[in-house]
């Protein structure tokens, strides 16, 4: 997936009709100060970080200004601050509008029924998994009639708006559902959108962008997500890598045995962080350049399990081996194997010829690589 930033998120809005404060993006206190002082950004304004993880407000990456000197000392304030494991390099300046109501309104997809789902509720200006699910009207949109009048309509009524206001709400709801459509957006979401005089005005946008319809949407190609940069080199590569906090890596094929592998960890104490999905590559040569960039992640253990069914254990024992050995000494790690299936005794024999011992059982090898992060012996 794409995640733009919400910037970006309202350039999309731009496009499609969406009313919005009058704002800039700043990268540096001097550009901020400058903006507001040549009237580009009107004052006073609220100056945001722009980061992908959500609790803004609460965590101290927005603050507001009333002179370019403040909107200077916001903008230094923020950027360079890592906030929740991401460093802020760019600030959005926006005129600080008089509002009245806030609302929330999403179009996504409902993976369950299949079909696009219409969110809203009058509850906006915090997260939406915190509202009491009475206070959510959810309506699903068939794709083909599209977004209908009549819900349309719904959605005002459980906003609780009318007249003017309802208006506005329903352009914006059909421009959003415009844009959700031609962008092959996953989420479209505007929390706050705010009752500003007659009419409703998109506070924030966080849109996320379906990841294999890229092919349509080279103008986000160059744009880098919540995406670790060891996984940004994964993709490039076509490699499935996930960092995550823990510190034991894994390696596994196919998704289910990869989630299954990091349950089994977590149940005997361990702490996943980097895993790594082979899926069904049969390629020593890919073995090796993934192992090799979990190395770089720098894990306290690898854990290697291998179910072979179209992957053959011993072509991945072959590159599991070749890159152990481009490993530097002093960035070693233990490594436990557990590989079963497909040419399982040729694998065994190739990993221990290596030194590197193989367990049958999944619950010794889970228990073994657990100890080994924790330093045992």
């Amino acid at each position: 997936m794409v995640k733009l930033a919400e910037w970006r998120g309202k350039e999309m809005f731009r496009k499609y009709g969406v009313p919005l404060p009058r704002g800039a993006v700043a990268r540096s206190p001097e550009e901020a100060e400058s903006l507001t002082a040549k009237g580009a950004v009107p004052l006073p304004c609220v100056v945001k970080a722009q980061v992908l993880a959500g609790g803004r407000g609460k965590g101290g990456a927005v603050k507001f200004a009333s002179s370019p000197a403040e909107a200077r000392a916001a903008a230094a304030s923020i950027l360079g601050l890592e906030f929740k494991g991401e460093v802020v390099r760019e600030v959005l300046l926006e005129e600080k509008l008089a509002i009245g109501h806030e609302f929330y309104v999403s179009f996504t997809l409902d993976r369950a029924a299949r079909i696009p789902i219409l969110i809203s509720s009058a509850k906006g200006g915090i997260e939406i998994e915190s509202v009491d699910d009475a206070a959510i009207d959810r309506q699903p949109v068939h794709p083909f009639p599209g977004l209908t009048s009549f819900e349309r309509r719904r959605a005002a009524r459980s906003l609780g708006v009318s007249g003017s206001v309802a208006k506005s709400l329903d352009r914006v709801l059909g421009a959003l559902w415009q844009a959700f459509q031609a962008e092959d957006a996953e989420l479209i979401e505007v929390n706050p959108l705010a009752q500003v005089g007659d009419g409703v005005v998109a506070l924030d946008a966080k849109v996320i962008i379906e990841d294999d319809a890229a092919f349509r949407h080279p103008e986000y190609a160059e744009i880098r997500d919540d995406r670790t940069p060891l996984e940004e080199i994964a993709r490039e590569k076509e490699i499935a890598f996930v960092q995550l906090d823990g510190n034991i890596g894994v390696i596994a094929n196919g998704a289910g045995l990869t989630m299954a592998t990091l349950d089994v960890l977590k149940e005997f104490g361990g702490d996943p962080g980097v895993f790594l999905d082979l899926g069904g590559t049969d390629d020593p040569n890919k073995v090796t350049e993934a192992f090799l960039l979990m190395a770089k992640a720098k894990p306290r253990a690898v854990f290697l399990n291998i179910f072979g069914g179209v992957t053959r254990c011993d072509t991945v024992a072959t590159g599991l081996v070749a890159a152990m050995k481009q490993v530097p000494a002093s960035d070693r790690f233990p490594l436990v194997a557990r590989i079963r299936g497909n040419n399982e005794k040729e694998g065994i024999a190739i990993l221990e010829a290596a030194g590197i011992t193989a367990t049958p059982g999944l619950k010794e090898s889970a228990q073994a690589v657990v100890a080994a992060a924790k330093g045992a012996a």
